[in-house]
């Protein structure tokens, strides 16, 4: 059975409906509820935020096999930065502390002996800490880069200096090194599953297993955003640039 896709003239309820993991999405774009029977196009224009876009987020988002639009390149960097680093913000201000408050209530309501609660505590403190550094590094390094290459291909000029930064490391070079923060959560949720003794409160338990299992699928969802988007995107842009460059060193000879 086809997936039905999702297009501008399609209604903001009816989106929520086909998929209620898109309210995410909505939430990382800024759009509250509440639009009546607006369509995506309608909403978008009463936000400020490209359509073109936002449909793009959200067809990858429910279909892990979806082909972005040829014409990707074009498409506003900010706007993506700021829905990844809300995204990012979702996670280090919201879920990530409401997991570690879960796994609290249970080392102190089960009275796990000392080194379960030890190998539990650590291997989620190590899990925060990769997520933390992985986060940072793309606030402080891949995202500042990100924008400056969008601003250049936009206005159409090329510094030496960020002729050099490219060829020294592009875009490409982040995506082929890019941190597998989803492995150290499956390990987490293995611990729980297979190694702790039975507890009391079982359904504390699994809601704990269902907010990880829900925290790694937004986390693959999040890390294949960036590779049929962001990624696309930049490297089109370096291409450009690259061929720019090139065409004003030869009319300079």
């Amino acid at each position: 059975m086809d997936r039905k896709m999702i297009s501008k003239s399609m209604k903001m309820a009816d989106l929520v409906h086909l998929n209620y993991l898109l309210l995410f999405v909505l939430d990382r774009f800024g759009i509250k509820l509440g639009f009546g029977d607006k369509t995506i196009q309608e909403v978008c224009g009463e936000y400020n935020l490209d359509a073109d876009f936002f449909v793009e987020i959200a067809n990858s988002f429910i279909d892990e096999d979806y082909v972005p639009s040829s014409n990707i390149e074009d498409f506003p960097a900010q706007l993506a930065v700021d829905y990844l680093r809300n995204t990012h913000n979702y996670y280090l201000e919201e879920k990530v502390p409401e997991i570690e408050a879960l796994i609290n209530q249970m080392v102190t309501e089960c009275k796990l002996d000392r080194k379960n609660i030890d190998v539990l505590n650590n291997f989620f403190y190590v899990y925060k800490q990769e997520l933390t550094d992985h986060i940072k590094r793309e606030e402080d390094a891949v995202f500042p880069y990100v924008l400056r290459v969008a601003q250049a291909y936009h206005e159409g000029v090329i510094s030496d200096k960020l002729y050099q930064k490219m060829n020294e490391y592009n875009i490409n070079d982040y995506a082929n090194e890019h941190d597998n923060v989803e492995q150290k959560l499956y390990d987490l949720k293995n611990i729980i599953i297979k190694y702790l003794p039975p507890v009391e409160n079982s359904l504390l338990c699994h809601k704990i297993l269902i907010e990880l299992f829900n925290l790694e699928k937004d986390l693959n969802d999040h890390a294949l955003l960036e590779d049929k988007l962001i990624v696309p995107i930049i490297a089109r842009q370096e291409e450009r640039l690259q061929e720019l460059y090139n065409r004003e060193r030869q009319n300079q000879q």
